[in-house]
């Protein structure tokens, strides 16, 4: 199991709710779905307080650059972990706008995570749905 600390949590908590938000439709299931991610890293903690300081942080904060920071020190299991999980976030309402488009892109570019495993990732979850 890959951990990351509680810190790194939070704040691509922060970005997932971003992804979640550029729609400007933050469903439940969203929610749901960052509260999964921080799940996934965090065992002993109440993801409702993660969460809820990841809203704050993403509501405070127009700087994606302080997300990315936070991915880009980790590995490439890691890196591939977070992307499909924003992807889950993006395609959870079953359509994706350019500006989501254009949020992976530039995320995948400030954590040098390849283009083509982005996609692959994209396209493996969308035929989940």
């Amino acid at each position: 199991m890959i951990k990351l600390d509680k810190e790194s949590v939070i704040g691509i908590s922060a970005l997932l709710v971003h992804a979640a938000n550029i729609d400007e439709i933050y469903s439940e299931h969203e929610k749901n779905l960052v509260k999964d991610f921080i799940k996934s890293y965090i065992k002993d903690d109440d993801a409702n307080q993660i969460l809820k300081k990841a809203e704050e942080i993403e509501n405070n904060s127009n700087q994606l650059l302080n997300y990315t920071n936070i991915i880009k020190k980790n590995s490439f299991d890691i890196k591939k972990d977070i992307i499909e999980h924003l992807w889950k976030v993006i395609i959870s309402d079953n359509s994706i706008d350019q500006y989501e488009s254009n949020l992976m892109r530039r995320i995948c570019g400030l954590i040098y995570f390849p283009d083509k495993e982005c996609a692959e990732i994209k396209l493996k979850l969308m035929k989940k749905l």
